[in-house]
């Protein structure tokens, strides 16, 4: 940059564009799809969110504040199962944040790396593995 030349600061509507501009994100069937072939379905929301909106029990929870460490293959907090070549899914509540964790995964070179358009409110709305409350329940 020249000196006197400015350049507008970054919002985070640029940052989620760059990032999903790498990403080829999934609907909840896709991802439901993928879980069934082997993919790792990660969701980064918080306990009070989980515990308010409710859960996918599929899902591997990782909270947002320790995702690169517990899937970087390198890292000494790494889970067994972080590898390089991991299909990893991740789900935050409307798809926001997991675009985000999705392509820092990426930059880790866990290539993979995706998440779910909408989120958990989509994969909620969707009629797909989320339990379903029914009469049948209160028994």
């Amino acid at each position: 940059m020249t000196a006197g030349s400015t350049r507008r600061p970054r919002t985070i509507d640029d940052v989620l564009t760059e990032a999903r501009s790498q990403l080829r994100r999934v609907t909840p069937e896709e991802a439901d799809a993928a879980y069934r072939s082997g993919a790792v379905i990660i969701d980064i929301r918080p306990a009070a969110q989980r515990a308010a909106e409710g859960e996918l029990p599929i899902a591997t929870v990782i909270e947002r504040n320790v995702l690169e460490w517990r899937l970087d293959p390198a890292s000494d907090a790494a889970l067994p199962f972080a590898h390089h070549d991991l299909e990893v899914v991740v789900l935050c509540q409307e798809g926001y944040t997991s675009s985000l964790a999705a392509a820092a995964l990426q930059e880790l070179g866990i290539r993979r790396a995706t998440d779910v358009i909408g989120g958990y409110a989509a994969w909620r709305a969707w009629e797909g593995t989320v339990p379903r409350a029914t009469d049948d329940d209160d028994r």
